[in-house]
This record gives C-alpha cells, sequence and structure tokens, in this order.
C-alpha cells in the first residue's frame, strides 16, 4: 500500500512490476541480471484516486502514460532491483501527490490607475521617439 495523502493511498495490486536488463554501469552483471524496472499503473482504471486527481495526473504524466491509460516509470538509476523498485514507487508517488493539489483559482484583477497611466505615459515616449527616427529631432534643425 503507497500513502499518498491522508485520503488517497494506492494498494499494491494496482502495480504492475516488469524487470529488464539495464544499461550503463555494473561490469558483467550488467548482461545477467535484469535491475532496470517498469512500473506500469492503469490511471483510468483505478478505484484509488478521486476524479479530479485523476484529470490532473493525465496532464501531468504527459508522454509517460499511453492512450489506454497506462502510466509507464522507468527506473534504472541504481544498480539494484529492489533500489530501481522503491525509486519508480516513489516518483510515482510524488507525481501523484503533485496531482493531488488543487490549483489555486485565479481571481481576476483590474490594473489600478497609476499602472495604467504609467502604460500610456510608456507608450507615448516610445512613440514621440519613433516618430522622431522618421522626422528628425526637432533640436537638429
Amino acid at each position: 500500500m503507497i500513502r499518498i495523502t491522508s485520503v488517497i493511498s494506492i494498494p499494491d495490486r494496482e502495480l504492475e512490476f516488469e524487470y529488464l536488463r539495464a544499461s550503463g554501469p555494473g561490469g558483467q552483471n550488467v548482461n545477467k541480471v535484469a535491475t532496470a524496472v517498469q512500473l506500469r499503473f492503469d490511471v483510468f482504471r483505478s478505484a484509488s484516486l478521486p476524479e479530479d486527481v485523476r484529470r490532473r495526473l493525465i496532464r501531468l504524466a504527459g508522454k509517460r502514460i499511453s492512450k489506454d491509460g497506462i502510466l509507464l516509470i522507468q527506473g534504472r538509476r541504481f544498480r539494484t532491483q529492489e533500489q530501481n523498485r522503491a525509486d519508480t514507487v516513489e516518483r510515482l508517488r510524488e507525481l501523484i501527490a503533485r496531482a493531488a493539489v488543487a490549483p489555486k483559482r485565479r481571481t481576476p484583477t483590474r490594473p489600478t490607475k497609476g499602472s495604467r497611466e504609467r502604460r500610456l505615459q510608456t507608450k507615448r515616449r516610445i512613440a514621440e521617439r519613433k516618430s522622431f527616427r522618421r522626422r528628425g529631432h526637432p533640436e537638429e534643425e
């Protein structure tokens, strides 16, 4: 059982692990032992995710999620299968925890009178500078 928040936890039966050979350091051991881990988590069919968290998770996962809703996380950072497995589970936990935080609603604001005046003053200054480029500066004549 992976505990995400006080409300959300993912049972182990919803996670599927596949072990493969990893490239990289490890000497001859790298050709014999399947240390790399692929974690698969079915986001669409998971009963433990609330709908709003599921939507945000799909958006956050990006390319790591398939059209079928399978989230794929690969772990090959470490030389041991156990460390890679723990790493993929932790990365899944962090991803779901980020999706569990609801974004703050933006309250529309209006610009202050001073900021509008400053903006228009800057526009006038830039327009004047450009007009001098076309007809020349008055002190030059």
